[in-house]
């Protein structure tokens, strides 16, 4: 015990917030055992506040840089920062949770010789909520969460390349933290691949390396819109993977409810409508989602109508989907195959009843 309250002061003394934070946690581990419940509580409760944000945030200021570039390689998203509302599966919201669990619990899963690595993959389609959940980890631990910006790692020169791959998990190991790998499959690409250099499979190896001695005692979470991609030794050094798919029936409804949770509709309590534009938005990510129902509301407020009707969605919907081609035949039967009546589509539109129905009838 008094090694641990030795190595506490060595640390705090050369503000090694890292060697304080561990062996503080050793200390409480020992306590716990001693019958010394409460003062054990009481050092992780001090750990888990402080350590998560005045001390680290402090070190957390001056992130390293490419040395090509200039730029910063990393961001730090601070755990009091807003995140709103994140609407998820159930099953994945579960397996998150699960996650977030073994980060919080730690010190019980090594006292009962449990070592078992913190690390997450996310994949799955882009928009899907990858970045959004790695920011939800980080709120509910505590732990702030250093982002790897790969438009800056990833060198012109590959040389370049590994030693920011080594400067980043470097960084973030020296302080309590999460380390977050978003578009990782632009460096853990698979190493056989005919078409990558011999210096660009030397940088996934360098990756690899970085990993397994960062994982021993670090939280580490990477994402990846292409899983296809990634070399098959990557997937090993993950105990957490989750798929992150699109959103079903009742998700879909929960983000209909949040994106106009702030501006009226008609079509809220109409349950044919609801599920006709449910039916619509099936297959399209949370991303998607948001960016339709904005964009409808916007084009509302912007004719200074007080509500958003369901006309105007269904025919935002159509819009996402044809992007760069209204062809207003196709528009007319698409609208009025999906709910719209004959003349709200004239009326909207501004085109004759003689003309709508012979698009129509053409169709």
């Amino acid at each position: 015990m008094y090694t641990e309250i030795i190595k506490i002061i060595e640390g705090g003394l050369k503000k090694d917030t890292k060697k304080v934070y561990g062996y503080a946690k050793l200390l409480a581990d020992k306590l716990k055992k001693d019958g010394e419940a409460k003062l054990a509580e009481t050092i992780m409760n001090i750990i888990g506040k402080s350590f998560a944000t005045t001390v680290t945030l402090d070190e957390l200021l001056t992130t390293p840089v490419d040395q090509e570039s200039r730029l910063d390689i990393a961001d730090v998203f601070v755990p009091g920062e807003e995140i709103g509302k994140i609407v998820l599966t159930r099953q994945v919201r579960q397996k998150v949770t699960e996650f977030v669990n073994t980060i919080k619990h730690k010190s019980e899963l090594r006292g009962a010789g449990l070592t078992t690595p913190s690390t997450l993959l996310l994949y799955g389609a882009p928009g899907g909520g990858k970045t959004s959940i790695a920011k939800m980890i980080s709120v509910e631990t505590g732990l702030p969460l250093v982002i790897a910006r790969f438009d800056a790692i990833v060198s012109s020169l590959l040389g370049n390349t590994a030693k920011n791959i080594r400067k980043i998990f470097e960084f973030a190991d020296k302080k309590p933290c999460i380390l977050f790998l978003d578009e990782f499959d632009a460096i853990a690409k698979a190493r056989d691949d005919q078409y990558e250099l011999g210096e660009l499979k030397r940088v996934i190896n360098s990756l690899i390396q970085n990993i397994d001695q960062f994982a021993q005692e670090n939280i580490l979470i990477a994402a990846t819109n292409h899983q296809e991609l990634l070399d098959r030794a990557i997937w090993r050094r993950f105990n957490n993977i989750i798929e992150v798919g699109y959103p079903g029936e009742t998700e879909i409804k929960e983000l209909i409810h949040l994106f106009t949770a702030n501006y009226k509709t008609n079509f809220d309590n109409d349950v044919k409508q609801l599920d006709n534009i449910v039916k619509l938005l099936n297959g399209k990510s949370p991303s998607d989602i948001k960016n339709i129902l904005h964009n409808a509301i916007a084009s509302c407020v912007i004719k200074n109508n007080k509500e958003l009707e369901f006309f105007d969605l269904i025919f935002g919907i159509y819009q996402f989907n044809n992007r760069g081609d209204l062809n207003i035949e196709h528009m007319v039967n698409y609208l009025n195959q999906n709910g719209i009546t004959q003349n709200e589509v004239a009326e909207k539109l501004e085109v004759s009843m003689r003309q709508i129905r012979n698009y129509l009838n053409k169709k």
